[in-house]
Order: C-alpha cells, then sequence, then structure tokens
C-alpha cells in the first residue's frame, strides 16, 4: 500500500472556525502546540487479559458497521513530542450511543479498563459509519443518527463508504457493485440527512487511492463523487461535505488537489473542503500544514476548511510506516468544532479508536486491548 495524504480548504474566519457548528470551547484547547494540553493521569495497572468474553481482543461489530479503510502510515520519524488529547468532549458534536466501544462499556463494567475506555474513548464524539450496501435501509438508518443529533441540538458526524472498488480489494474491500447502483445508493444516504447540521465525510480513499483504477474508472468515479456531493447539499443545505484528501504522507498538494478538483471538492455546490488523516496517524500540525497546500492549490472560495482525523494521532506515524494497528500510539485531540487554526474547520474522531485496522481483529471490529493501549499510551 502507499502512502496517504490530506488536504485543508480555506475557511473566510481568522480563526479557522465554523461559526455555525462552533462548540464554544475555544481555540486554546486545540492547537498543535501540545504543550499546554492536560497530560492524562497515571493508570491503573492491569493484569493480563482473560480469556473471558470481558476481555476479547476482537468483538462482533455493531449492527451500524463501522470498517477501517486501509491507508499506510509514511515512514518518518515519530515526533519528539507527544500530542495529547484535551480532556473534555464537545458539547456540539453528536455521540451516537450505538457503537461497540459503548455496548463494550456497557457490558464490562467489571473490568479493570472499563474507566479508562469509557473517559477517554466512549465519553468522545465519534463518526458513524455506513459501509454495508444496503439500498432498502440506509434511508432510515442514516435518519436514525441525524434525528437523534437534531433533537439534542448537536451536530452528527457520518460516514458514506460505498464506493465501487472501495480500497482497491484491499483489507476493507467492499462497496456498491457498479456507480449507477452506487449514485442510487447516495440518493437514499442523502434522503435520511434531515434538514439540521450534520457533517458527511464522504468516502475515505476514494480519491487518494484512485490510483489503482484506470483512466477512465477513474474520470467516471471522479464525476460520481461530484454529483454525490451536490445530492447530499440539495438535500440538506445545512449538511458540510467534506472530500478525501488522503493524509500529510502520502500524494504532493498539487496531484491531490488536482484530483480533488476533478471530484467536486473545489465546487461549493458539491463541497465543504476536505477531510485528511482518516484512520491514520500524521501528527495534527502536519496535517495542518499539508491541508493548507492542498487548500491552496485547490482553489475554490475562501469558504472552503479542513477537517483533520485527530483520533489516533497522539504520538505521531510509526517510523517504520506500519498502517495496520501499530504498536505504541495513542489518543489524539479531542474532537472540536473550535480549532483556532485558519483553514481548519474541526478536528473529528472518524476512526473510532480500538476498532482493529485488520491486524488486531477483522477490520473495523472492536478490541478492547488495542483500545485501552491507545488510551494509555
Amino acid at each position: 500500500m502507499v502512502v496517504a495524504a490530506s488536504v485543508v480548504v480555506a475557511l473566510g474566519t481568522a480563526t479557522g472556525m465554523i461559526s455555525a457548528l462552533d462548540d464554544g470551547t475555544g481555540s486554546d484547547e486545540a492547537r498543535p502546540d501540545t504543550t499546554h494540553s492536560p497530560r492524562l493521569e497515571t493508570l491503573p495497572v492491569v493484569p493480563p487479559p482473560s480469556p473471558s468474553p470481558s476481555a476479547s481482543a476482537s468483538e462482533s461489530p455493531s449492527p451500524t458497521p463501522k470498517a477501517k479503510k486501509r491507508k499506510a502510515a509514511s515512514p518518518t520519524p515519530a515526533p519528539s513530542r507527544t500530542e495529547r488529547r484535551t480532556a473534555a468532549a464537545s458539547t456540539r458534536l453528536y455521540s451516537h450511543p450505538a457503537s461497540q466501544v459503548q455496548d463494550w462499556v456497557r457490558d464490562n463494567a467489571g473490568d479493570p479498563r472499563h474507566d479508562v475506555i469509557r473517559s477517554r474513548i466512549a465519553a468522545q464524539p465519534a463518526a458513524v459509519w455506513f459501509a454495508d450496501f444496503t439500498p432498502d435501509t440506509i434511508t432510515s438508518r442514516v435518519r436514525a443518527v441525524t434525528s437523534g443529533g437534531a433533537a439534542q441540538g448537536r451536530v452528527p458526524l457520518v460516514v458514506a463508504y460505498a464506493i465501487p472498488d472501495r480500497d482497491c480489494g484491499g483489507a476493507s474491500q467492499g462497496g456498491a457493485p457498479d456507480l449507477g447502483a452506487y449514485d442510487d445508493w447516495i440518493d437514499r444516504f442523502a434522503a435520511g440527512l434531515g434538514s439540521g447540521q450534520v457533517i458527511v465525510v464522504l468516502e475515505p480513499d476514494s480519491v487518494a487511492q484512485a490510483e489503482c483504477l484506470s483512466g477512465d474508472e477513474r474520470a467516471a468515479r471522479f464525476a460520481s463523487l461530484a454529483r454525490a456531493g451536490r445530492v447530499l447539499k440539495d438535500a440538506n443545505p445545512n449538511a458540510r461535505v467534506y472530500y478525501d484528501a488522503g493524509h500529510s504522507g502520502w500524494h504532493p498538494a498539487a496531484t491531490q488537489a488536482g484530483w480533488l478538483r476533478q471530484a467536486g471538492a473545489a465546487s461549493p455546490a458539491s463541497s465543504d473542503g476536505i477531510f485528511s488523516n482518516v484512520s491514520n496517524f500524521h501528527t495534527t500540525a502536519d496535517e495542518i500544514a499539508y491541508d493548507r497546500q492542498v487548500l491552496d492549490a485547490l482553489g475554490g472560495p475562501a469558504s472552503l476548511g479542513a477537517v483533520i482525523d485527530t483520533s489516533r494521532n497522539g504520538n505521531g506515524a510509526p517510523a517504520d510506516g506500519e498502517w495496520c494497528d501499530p504498536a505504541g500510539r495513542a489518543l489524539g485531540r479531542a474532537p472540536s468544532l473550535s480549532t483556532g487554526e485558519a483553514r481548519i474547520h474541526a478536528y473529528l474522531w472518524v476512526k473510532l479508536p480500538g476498532e482493529s485496522d485488520g491486524c488486531k481483529g477483522t477490520p473495523g471490529t472492536f478490541s478492547a486491548s488495542y483500545a485501552y493501549e491507545l488510551a494509555s499510551s
């Protein structure tokens, strides 16, 4: 697997906030300089996991699938300083109760890892992935999430992940059988968005990993993605749609921006900008710098911006380039819609910490041991 890239777009305000989605936590909690972020307190000594179900390293996925997208981390040395996430969860992002980590917390109150996983992972709002091709139920399932967020006055984060030839046949292969079927699936996905604020991460890997396709196949995919963005925003003008920019260790910014432009990411009719670092480990500072380069090359209106997945980037990418459940990683910054950074719209937890990339379990399944490792690093 090649290395991945990231993109960022201009916001138009000096602070980089999405004012309509501001969670009111202020800019101090989310700056790239992490020396002022609170460190995690000392963790209890935990005995080796028992063979009981509560200590299972790989458990069955929740009814709402959250598949892992595959992308390599860049083989750069780990940063000398770690990025520690802030303690407070966003008060404006929606936390959907049906997730694998929430299930584990409810079912394993006696596990010695329970309090750490509950407070540091389950308490944080995270994305809900729609990764299976189920046209007949997709509208109602998306609506269940968006209506839940609307009822609480909070902003849900949903991931559309059903593009044909997904992951180039890798660990997260699957998706719709063809682009016609995908277009129909997107129509039905959009019908569940409601009318409230919602963030849509549109097809991780679909742009950055498009090199596995022929030229004609790539053009057809990009046309379908551009259509998808228009459909989503037509269905709900309050939806914010972000396109795949990979991450800072993958493609050059100009290359990534050229593909993104073909996929509709520069048009406000289909896009609010780009996302980067989904399911990867690159530092927030590296992603900010790269995303701004991509946004500069992308063009488009100043309202475009970037969102960054900070769920597992607290220690940066591993030096050996390992992308699959690498050891020594840590939680990153808490999700926030207020970053204090120009052109950076949000820090989000798109990949739920503890869900496997495919090495500590089947891709997308929750591993309590992996979750605890991330929360205690």
